[in-house]
């Protein structure tokens, strides 16, 4: 039979174990987008801390705000929010190599390949220039400039205050009907004959039951894994880093409009700028430094006084085996985990969510369904991998243990191929499915130092007067564009100021 539920009516009553960034979004989605039609709950405790770090993001959580019509000069001022066109990356090819991978798409494409050809191209004719040059974002950034709209070209993200996000996609979510239960959970009360989950038992005596259960309980997983026993891949051997401490700290100048990642000697060091403070981080791997070391490594390279205490906290890369078993679906880090070096981790719960609203069940609980959610899953996290691992393994540092493991260990073959493949003729395949576009990889790989040998042979119709006009005139246009604009600092006072806060 198809269907695997022990129930013969429509899904009815959902609950979402959990809040923070994961449980409020989820709530967000549902309730907005298909509310009329469930009975939603959300459970957390105040008791329970939220880790509270996935302040950086990418620009498809733009089309997630818009999905949920959310107004973006409200939602930033509320947020205290800043805007990201890209990150740039510290010492990771090399000490004292700096680059930015932007949100941008860079020059121009013709029918049999990407603009990363004809700049390979002229780069070996002897013309100057940097690839980044060519990219308009990637300039703005490197200039603190920005300029946005509903109808901007530029392609960007936010930066944002994770705490004050989850209270304003609570308030979001109770408007449109969720019921918030305060509580912790004591016991998931499983079904006899199905497996499934017939609900939870607060430590208050109350039993909250229901149709289907997102687990957002972050690391700890206490539905997917603590009742279901779903199981667990493990991507250690190919993400070392295990750890990171965050502290937070007085606003130092104007924010910059990106991220920065700064390896360090055994993992690396994010900064994002609010505009009310700074979030900062350092990620590093256990088995080559200690806590106190780590802490002493990431408040000695600060650049403003910190106003918290720095908080460590321990995770596992890897992924669920299924991120949907029974009645029960993963969304957040109870699902996995890659690390944030990227700023995948809000993408993630955004592309759980809508994956699960397009394969909502209508009644029953297909297994077909669920058998497609957790192959998208899959090959999801798997492309997130690859695209992260590329920056550890592409590294010549040989300065410390931690590097030189990165730079010697194995990867998949899926990225060993892709890397080949760029290195020896400058294309990057990707399928239209994949969250990371060839502009990403290219600037990557570019930046840690994989140059091409080869290119397409399409740029040898120019000749070297031809190729240096069309290289030339693509630069004076993204000048042009840049020049225009007012600085990132600006363009917030006038379009999204925050109030101060206080208390």
């Amino acid at each position: 039979m198809n269907n695997i539920s022990n129930k013969n009516n429509k899904i009815k009553k959902v609950i979402i174990a959990g809040g923070g960034s994961a449980g409020w979004m989820t709530a967000a989605a549902l309730s907005k987008l298909l509310g009329k039609n469930l009975d939603i709950s959300l459970i957390e405790s105040e008791e329970i801390g939220r880790i509270g770090v996935g302040e950086a993001t990418i620009p498809p959580i733009r089309v997630f705000n818009q999905l949920l019509g959310i107004d973006e000069q409200e939602f930033l001022r509320t947020v205290q929010g800043t805007f990201k066109l890209g990150i740039e990356f510290t010492d990771w090819g090399n000490l004292n190599d700096n680059y930015i991978h932007s949100f941008g798409t860079t020059g121009k494409e013709c029918w049999a390949g990407e603009f990363q050809h004809f700049w390979v191209g002229g780069k070996q004719r002897g013309i100057e220039g940097e690839f980044g040059d060519y990219c308009v974002e990637l300039q703005a950034a490197k200039q603190g400039k920005f300029f946005g709209s509903k109808d901007s070209p530029l392609n960007y993200a936010y930066h944002l205050d994770a705490g004050l996000y989850a209270k304003y996609l609570s308030e979001f979510s109770q408007r449109h009907g969720v019921k918030h239960i305060e509580g912790i959970i004591d016991d998931v009360l499983i079904n006899g004959k199905t497996g499934f989950i017939d609900g939870l038992k607060l430590q208050s005596g109350e039993l909250i039951e229901g149709d289907l259960f997102i687990d957002c309980t972050g690391f700890k997983a206490r539905l997917i894994e603590g009742a279901l026993n779903t199981g667990f891949e493990n991507y250690g051997h190919l993400l070392p880093c295990d750890t990171a401490v965050a502290v937070q700290t007085e606003k130092s100048g104007e924010p910059r409009p990106y991220t920065q990642s700064m390896a360090r000697e055994c993992g690396w060091q994010w900064r994002i700028p609010l505009q009310h403070r700074v979030g900062n981080g350092l990620v590093y791997c256990s088995r080559f430094t200690t806590d106190e070391d780590a802490i002493a490594s990431l408040m000695s390279n600060l650049e403003s006084a910190p106003i918290t205490e720095p908080k460590v906290f321990k995770y596992k890369t890897g992924r669920r085996l299924k991120g949907w078993n029974k009645n029960c679906v993963a969304i957040g880090l109870s699902s996995g985990f890659v690390e944030p070096v990227e700023s995948t981790a809000l993408h993630l719960i955004m592309a759980s969510v809508l994956r699960l609203m397009k394969l909502f069940p209508q009644n029953e609980i297909s297994q077909a369904n669920i058998n497609e959610y957790n192959k998208q899953t899959k090959e999801e996290m798997e492309r997130i991998r690859d695209f992260i691992i590329l920056h550890y393994k592409a590294t010549e540092r040989d300065d410390t243990a931690f590097w030189r493991y990165c730079h010697n260990m194995p990867i998949p073959d899926t990225l060993a191929h892709r890397i080949e493949l760029f290195k020896e003729t400058a294309n990057v395949c990707i399928t239209e499915t994949e969250l990371f576009r060839i502009d990403s990889w290219t600037q990557v790989m570019l930046g840690q130092g994989i140059i091409p040998e080869h290119y397409h042979q399409i740029v040898d119709n120019m000749n070297d007067t031809e190729l240096y006009r069309f290289l030339i005139g693509l630069k004076q246009v993204v000048d042009k564009q840049v020049s225009q604009m007012p600085s990132h600092q600006t363009f917030i006072d006038q379009y999204c100021k925050s109030a101060p806060i206080t208390g």
